[in-house]
């Protein structure tokens, strides 16, 4: 393959490619190239926990050079997972080309009437766009714990598969590498902070330039957050800011940047009359505005996207979003429409609660967990963090105990659930796998393991006796 800057070659085996540079590299990108493929690759995989990264990320393993000086990299072939299988539902047209995230993006390849939608089989449901989401956030999170940042974060350079939940980050060559080498290029179109796109037109060395970095990254994962959840980009609306094309992207993606949700300036919302067909509903913010992501997402959406898009230093951090998508994904529930496209979405405490996509209403009572924490001997506090339950959800140690906290560094045994909630005889009742100290507080007695408790209104239960360990207030919604 010909790349915008290598040229790309399969080794013998077809375990690996390597991309030969077709410019010539300096003394600071070849020392920049040979730290990424020697430090930081020992860094990154060479230590416990490095095989959790290695399928995150695409990572260049070495650095090869031709006699006449031409500069190559060693880059693993992606799993076999990252290319279509089918392909489009009415052809074989993209069969076997790479899982792009910007295929899945985009609202009208999975709209029904659309000539050159997706396979259903390859799309997956809403819920897996969100655990794809956690896997970007955990790498961008890696990356600026390293001191790195990506330079060129977008759907074209992040690799997804909805059916297995997985993601990976490529185009790992374009890292920033402090002090050593500045980024090559601005960014991708849609992707790129405003603050970069604002001075653009500025020499490259001049002092108020602004290029790509940390802050810049932390615009484009939530931009890529965003659009994987609602299949619309956050700042592209119905505002005109110049009559010249050009000009007019450059103003509305960069100085007058704006949020087409932003709750008081109401001039960006997208014009229904101008969007394409197939982007509906997707692209109407009535219809399903981004509070349908939940109120943990929404807020740090407000900040992204209010606060943060022209303040670089108030974007929320990688490690902000994984936590948020993660608690997001307690308040997510089974649509029961078997035909809803997208199988699952967050339950808001309404008095009527429906599936916001296919409007199914939410049938008979559910219970609601709070989450207390012992902030001092005998005073609880709220967690801030609730679990929705559904029929057969498993509960998991980073539940029940706030020291475990539930990122990629959890054990095999902290991945094992500790028990389920079941709807038992026109009743829910949580059965107890694993929790030696379960206790019902509301009528003062042990819950052992292999017995069941019922859960209703009110009802307190305190999780485990361990440092750490939680009480659970049930609330039933729906009544």
């Amino acid at each position: 393959m010909r790349g915008g800057m290598k040229d790309v070659y399969f080794g013998p085996d077809k375990s690996y490619v390597i991309a030969f540079y077709r410019d010539k590299q300096d003394y600071n990108s070849r020392e920049r190239l040979r730290k990424l493929v020697t430090q930081y690759y020992d860094s990154f995989f060479n230590r416990e926990g490095g095989q959790y990264y290695k399928e995150l990320y695409c990572w260049p393993t070495d650095m090869v050079e031709t006699p006449d000086g031409k500069v190559g990299l060693v880059v693993p072939t992606y799993n076999k997972n990252f290319f279509f299988q089918k392909g489009y539902a009415t052809s074989e047209g993209i069969k076997g080309k790479e899982k792009q995230g910007l295929w899945f993006a985009s609202a009208k390849f999975r709209h029904p009437q659309f000539t050159l939608r997706l396979d259903e089989s390859e799309l997956g449901n809403w819920l897996s766009y969100f655990q794809i989401c956690v896997k970007i956030a955990r790498g961008v999170k890696r990356l600026h714990a390293a001191g790195l940042a990506h330079s060129d974060l977008s759907y074209k350079n992040v690799l997804i598969d909805p059916v297995s939940k997985s993601a990976t980050i490529i185009d790992i060559d374009g890292l920033v590498v402090p002090g050593l080498y500045p980024p090559d290029v601005i960014g991708t179109a849609d992707f790129i902070a405003p603050e970069v796109l604002a001075t653009k037109h500025l020499e490259l060395r001049d002092p108020n330039r602004k290029h790509a970095n940390r802050t810049t990254d932390l615009h484009a994962l939530p931009v890529m957050i965003y659009l994987y959840l609602l299949y619309r980009h956050p700042l592209k609306g119905g505002r005109v800011n110049s009559l010249d094309t050009e000009q007019d992207d450059l103003l509305s993606m960069g100085e007058k940047a704006l949020f087409i949700e932003h709750p008081t300036d109401l001039s960006n919302r997208p014009k229904l009359d101008q969007v394409s067909k197939w982007t509906l509903p997707w692209a109407d913010v009535t219809k399903l505005p981004y509070t349908i992501t939940g109120p943990y997402l929404k807020a740090l959406f407000d900040q992204a996207f209010i606060t943060g898009l022209h303040d670089p230093n108030q974007r929320p951090n990688a490690d902000q979003w994984e936590q948020a998508l993660l608690k997001t994904t307690d308040l997510m529930q089974p649509c029961s429409n078997p035909a809803c496209q997208q199988k699952w979405f967050v339950f808001d405490n309404t008095t009527s609660p429906k599936c916001p996509f296919c409007g199914t209403p939410v049938k008979g009572t559910l219970p609601v967990l709070d989450l207390y924490f012992e902030f001092k001997p005998t005073v609880w506090r709220p967690e801030n963090h609730r679990l929705m339950v559904y029929h057969n959800q498993y509960l998991f140690q980073w539940h029940v105990n706030r020291n475990v906290v539930r990122n990629e560094k959890l054990t095999d045994e902290q991945k094992t659930p500790v028990g389920y909630f079941t709807f038992h005889q026109n009743k829910w009742v949580f059965v107890n796998q694993k929790l030696t100290s379960l206790k019902d507080l509301t009528e003062d007695k042990e819950i052992p393991v292999n017995t069941m408790v019922e859960l209703t209104d009110g009802k307190k239960l305190l999780l485990s006796k361990e440092e750490g360990g939680r009480v659970v207030v049930i609330t039933m919604a729906n009544k």
